[in-house]
């Protein structure tokens, strides 16, 4: 028998993930080949569900999966990919807690490496804003929100009002369920803080466009606009953040906004390391064939939101959701092993099925099969059609007890802090370790 033929997939999100799942799959009836996915978390986080871990509708640990629970035949490594050489097919990766390096050689490399968000070098964006792409990220967010409840609360704080303003810059899917789920936190948190006022609570949606949900079209985000500021919830329309200082943020039609919080969904970029590779890109993203290889570079595909995949039957190109994906990771795995095997390549068709956002109280709005909907019926879909996307069985569980549990009981507001406990050394007063505070995990491969 020859050698096997390696494939090495980057990333481990939607993308990523769903080539890997396709292959395990093809390995339990064949094995002439051997595939290893690198990311640079052990686990697949489900991201349509990250605003309700910052929102405490969801525990922390519900919306992830360990990538190895996938994966029985193929292999996983978890590490960092430093450098990629099409011309020699070697990825250079580093891992451990000494960085070391490692290079992995491959007969076909699948980039799944995704987006970051992308800060526009706007001043003060990138050293005050918060983001929510990772775990981590929703963690910190709801780590901070209870912080300022928190100071808001203490009787030393001379001026709450930049504590209980919280502005959010993007009026798309995860900036309006992003305010949405934090404005139903904290009016329900602050019956816990009695020196807090409802009335003290501000929270700005800043959007670029018209209206909020563009890709919803225009009579459902009038809807969500509605029903948004029905909840005290300001949105500021045809308007950019320029500027955010520890104490504002500013417009661009010169409204300054007194807070101390900034949650910017605004902007996303290719992964950085694409920017290296000598192939045809278009606007920053990889350009590929309808089947998602790489042109002028045999054994190179690329998927998810780092690829330009043509979209055959809208034209133009492919959204980068989650739905289109996990298929193109799919069809990407079947793709390669016709490569292999010497079969017949197919190209990426898929019409995008519906898209839903929770706006927060039980009420939502959707697009399915081109029908729109509203309220109560919306968010009921949001809930059982993401239910059912969620990975494996036991996380499904254990997302539908949590969601009956918010049904009874109040919000949690405790913090979750990656700190050492107190300790001394001999003969010295015990003390305090400083460290950070909040989970530091980004945005994965």
């Amino acid at each position: 028998m020859g050698r096997k033929k390696q494939i090495v997939i980057l990333g481990g999100g939607f993308a990523g993930l769903y080539v890997a799942m396709e292959l395990e799959k093809e390995l339990a009836r064949s094995n002439d080949f051997e595939f290893t996915l690198i990311n640079r978390n052990n686990f697949f986080v489900f991201t349509p569900m990250l605003h309700e871990v910052a929102a405490s509708d969801l525990d922390l640990t519900t919306i992830v999966n360990p990538v190895r629970k996938f994966l029985r035949r193929g292999h996983f490594f978890q590490g960092s990919a430093e450098r990629i050489d099409v011309e020699r097919r070697v990825v250079k990766v580093s891992h451990g807690f000494d960085h070391h390096h490692h290079d992995i050689e491959y007969d076909h490399l699948v980039l799944a490496l995704g987006s970051i968000t992308n800060f526009y070098g706007l001043p003060g964006l990138e050293e005050r804003a918060l983001t929510m792409k990772s775990l981590g990220d929703a963690i910190h967010l709801r780590n901070h929100l209870i912080a300022t409840l928190e100071e808001a609360e203490s009787e030393c704080c001379l001026d709450p009002n930049p504590l209980l303003t919280f502005a959010v810059a993007g009026g798309g899917f995860a900036g309006v369920e992003t305010i949405a789920g934090i404005n139903d936190f904290l009016r329900a948190a602050i019956r816990a803080y009695p020196r807090i006022r409802p009335e003290q609570l501000r929270l700005v949606l800043v959007h670029p466009g018209p209206y909020i949900l563009p890709e919803l079209g225009e009579k459902l985000g009038r809807y969500a606009e509605k029903k948004l500021s029905a909840r005290g919830i300001e949105i500021v329309t045809n308007t950019k953040v320029m500027a955010v200082t520890p104490t504002t943020v500013e417009l661009s039609d010169g409204q300054r906004i007194t807070s101390a919080t900034m949650i910017w969904t605004a902007g996303t970029s290719p992964n950085p390391l694409l920017m290296s590779l000598p192939c045809m890109k278009d606007r920053g993203r990889l350009a590929v064939e309808a089947t998602m290889e790489v042109p002028n570079w045999p054994g190179v595909w690329a998927v998810g939101d780092c690829a330009a995949v043509p979209d055959l039957i809208s034209g133009g190109q492919c959204p980068p959701t989650a739905q289109h994906a996990l298929r193109q990771g799919k069809l990407l795995a079947q793709n390669i092993l016709a490569t292999i095997r010497g079969g017949e390549k197919k190209p990426f068709r898929f019409k995008t099925v519906g898209q839903l956002a929770a706006i927060g109280k039980r009420t939502g709005v959707a697009r399915v099969f081109g029908v729109n909907f509203s309220g109560f019926l919306a968010w009921w879909l949001w809930r059982t059609i993401y239910l059912a996307k969620l990975p494996r069985f036991e996380k499904k569980l254990r997302v539908a007890i949590d969601w009956t549990l918010d049904l009874i009981f109040s919000k949690d507001l405790v913090q979750f802090f990656t700190v050492r406990s107190y300790h001394m050394s001999a003969n010295e007063s015990a003390a305090p370790v400083h460290a950070e505070q909040s989970m530091t995990q980004t945005a994965g491969d």
